[in-house]
């Protein structure tokens, strides 16, 4: 019952069985067993300071037992996209017995061993948070670093409205467009976790603080910096760091400059570049969404015809025609 899963455009607290999005191109892992990642979260995964995300979907009304350990040195942390009936204990603690309400939020810190009861449909997402990833958050909100590891240690249950709908918008990109890029789920999840410890050392510090826009040459290292990597699958971090900034400090001041959120500014940069390319060059619709940056044509024309109002191969024929 940790775990967010998308099901449905919103959360749902639909009885029916949970429809299965693709996880083909999505950045969010395919959760087989309950609680571990698909890819592994392995020392690369930790030094990273990324926080993957696995869907965990069961279809089955019947009562299934399942048990964790804890993993050695990442929270896991659960977001209900679904209303559901379970048994949930931690370390032998019982958390809760009977409904769980859809966007229902738990925490589980490190080595700590868990079990669950599931008497009806799951539908969740896990979010595996290293503790870089906690001291990144705690240093932008309140302008300090941390004395020693954070310890995200309360295991009940958390309703909170911001939360969810940050839940509805993870879910929304699985379920409506799942080949969504790792920037996307990126910074969604880390919005979730600064959350979390926000309100963990129970400050907001985030709205008394002043935030200002990107110096101009802060910004023309960032533009730089997206330029020179469209193929590539760039991270917020990394977008963060060309501009010597966290994320979350990086996030806000780039919007006040843009007025664009960074995965929209790199998606639009993204797509103009395949306007030059599909104009001036004779290479194939598939060969542009690559050195785009894409992973698929598929997705390349869906993200296309939302920016420019038309296929990429239309649009190349009526610019050829016009000249």
């Amino acid at each position: 019952m940790t775990g967010i899963t998308a099901y449905s455009p919103e959360l749902s607290s639909d009885p029916a069985s949970p429809v299965r999005p693709s996880f083909a191109e999505s950045p969010i892992g395919e959760e087989v067993n309950w609680r571990e990642h698909s890819a592994g979260l392995d020392a690369t995964a930790l030094r990273s300071r990324h926080v993957p995300v696995s869907r965990w979907i069961r279809a089955d009304n019947g009562p299934l037992e399942v048990t964790h350990d804890g993993h050695d040195a990442h929270h896991c942390i659960g977001l209900s996209l679904r209303s559901l009936n379970c048994t949930f204990q931690s370390a032998g603690r019982l958390i809760v017995q009977g409904r769980v309400a859809a966007g229902a939020v738990q925490i589980t810190a490190p080595r700590v061993p868990v079990n669950a009861t599931f008497e009806s449909a799951s539908d969740v997402l896990h979010l595996f948070v290293p503790q870089g990833v906690l001291a990144d958050c705690h240093q932008d909100l309140f302008g300090r670093a941390h004395n020693g590891d954070i310890v995200l240690s309360d295991p009940r249950l958390i309703t909170d409205t911001t939360m969810e709908r940050l839940g509805q918008a993870l879910a929304m990109a699985h379920t409506q467009d799942p080949s969504l890029g790792r920037l996307f789920i990126d910074s969604v999840s880390l919005a979730i976790v600064s959350r979390l410890v926000s309100n963990h050392f129970n400050r907001v510090a985030t709205q008394s603080r002043h935030v200002s826009g990107l110096p101009a040459w802060r910004l023309r290292r960032v533009v730089e910096y997206i330029d020179a990597h469209l193929s590539e699958a760039i991270g917020l971090a990394d977008i963060a760091e060309s501009a010597g900034l966290t994320r979350m400090h990086f996030a806000a001041q780039f919007r006040l400059a843009t007025g664009l959120r960074p995965h929209e500014y790199l998606l639009r940069r993204r797509i103009e570049h395949a306007q030059d390319l599909l104009r001036d060059d004779k290479g194939s619709v598939l060969d542009v969404a690559l050195r785009c940056g894409f992973r698929s044509q598929a997705h390349f024309t869906t993200v296309f015809r939302r920016f420019v109002g038309d296929t990429p191969y239309r649009w190349r024929s009526k610019v050829a025609v016009t000249g």
